[in-house]
């Protein structure tokens, strides 16, 4: 049974195009009970899956949850040519062994927020390696360079003088060809995407197709407030990271964002959220208790509600009591790596696996968030007496240190 839900499916995003069509085509399908085909595309380029990718997968939910058809498409194929969208200049290509893994990686993730019985996981090599070299000239005189050097990213390549190849101008018509292949009702993408989503639209009027709604979704701004959420910035939460480091890491976002991360990364009613807002605004509600109900909200989505209360209780005794976590890595320590029965503290930091060389474990004490059983480490050149005890480095990173003298 098809029964749409225009609030939920309209929250949190940036454009849909045009939407007086999407109105009519969702009161079509609920009128003859007929999902729609819902598309979105990931190149498996980066499968690690971070709240920000949610913001997309959440609203392909949405649709699942009203009837509809919904297809996780996993582009292979075009993972081997790379979006060129926002890049200066041409991107390496991936190798199908690389891409495969990279998909099977992400198809384990995206589970943990889509219904695996009311997803299709499809690979559009199914489509594109049949096609014959006709097949692939035909479709690139369905566009023009013109409308290509319309992208930005392409027209201020060209303007400079770096090089665009003709590779990467197939990647729009090939995205957009995956749209006349499934017949998609509505494609979904980031901000970012807008310009391929539209050569969809336009390549299913070339081939005689009803066009797809475009709706676009807004990039998250990550931990730092700043820049979008990004694993390569730091500023990022993962959906497969313990619960303690998903709650944590919510309660250190500002007050600021905290409402926008309501509207995109939870099912909390919009009319609740402002009563929050509104609540933080005039001094009734505390923001804390706000940011507490967000991290358990974002906790209990890739968990369960008992964990995310957990998660709210280890994070109270580790920073409102300034008690140490009930679970941690236990890191033994060889004689080997002990000079005098000591070990240097930069050299425990990176064994136990807090930081990737000196020079980070070094900034790491500096910085003043190392501490060993509790005493609070400030110089980088201090040397520790082998014995057992808690390091703790930043604000919830521990690990029981054992050391094997013997």
């Amino acid at each position: 049974m098809i029964k749409n839900d225009f609030e939920l499916l309209v929250r949190g995003t940036e454009e849909i195009i045009p939407i007086e069509e999407f109105k009519k085509k969702l009161e079509k399908s609920e009128k003859e009970n007929k999902p729609l085909t819902i598309k979105a595309g990931f190149d498996p380029t980066a499968p690690d899956i971070h709240l920000g990718h949610t913001v997309l997968l959440r609203k392909m939910r949405h649709f699942q949850q009203m009837g509809h058809r919904v297809i996780f498409l996993i582009g292979d194929f075009t993972g081997m040519i790379g979006d060129p969208s926002g890049k200066s200049e041409t991107r390496k290509r991936l190798s199908r062994e690389e891409v495969l893994e990279n998909a099977e990686t992400y198809k384990k993730q995206v589970f943990k927020i889509l219904d695996p019985e009311k997803t299709i996981v499809d690979f559009n090599s199914r489509w594109c390696s049949p096609m014959t070299f006709a097949d692939v000239l035909d479709l690139t005189s369905r566009y023009t360079v013109a409308r290509m050097l319309e992208r930005d990213d392409f027209a201020n390549r060209y303007k400079s003088g770096k090089p665009i190849s003709i590779l990467e101008f197939m990647y729009p018509l090939v995205q957009g060809y995956d749209s006349v292949a499934l017949k998609a009702d509505v494609e979904l993408g980031g901000t970012d995407q807008k310009f391929n989503l539209l050569v969809g639209r336009d390549l299913q009027k070339e081939y005689g197709q009803e066009p797809q709604i475009i709706m676009t979704l807004p990039l998250l701004v990550g931990l730092d407030g700043v820049q979008k959420m990004s694993k390569s910035l730091n500023n990022y939460i993962g959906i497969n990271e313990h619960p303690r480091d998903i709650f944590g890491k919510t309660m250190s976002i500002s007050d600021d964002i905290m409402f926008r991360y309501y509207e995109l990364v939870t099912d909390v009613p919009m009319d609740e959220v402002k009563r929050l807002e509104q609540g933080m605004k005039d001094g009734t509600i505390h923001p804390r208790d706000i940011k507490v109900r967000l991290a358990k909200e974002i906790c209990a989505q890739f968990y369960d509600q008992k964990t995310a209360d957990d998660a709210e209780a280890e994070f109270n005794r580790i920073f409102v009591q300034k008690d140490i976590p009930d679970e941690m890595p236990e890191i033994e320590i060889s004689k080997e790596e002990l000079k005098d029965g000591k070990i240097w503290i930069v050299k425990l930091i990176t064994l136990a696996g807090f930081a990737e060389s000196n020079g980070e474990a070094r900034r790491l004490v500096t910085g003043g968030g190392v501490y060993f059983d509790s005493e609070k480490i400030a110089d980088p050149d201090t040397e520790l007496q082998a014995r057992d005890g808690i390091l703790k480095v930043g604000k919830r990173k521990f690990a029981k240190i054992v050391f094997k003298v013997n």
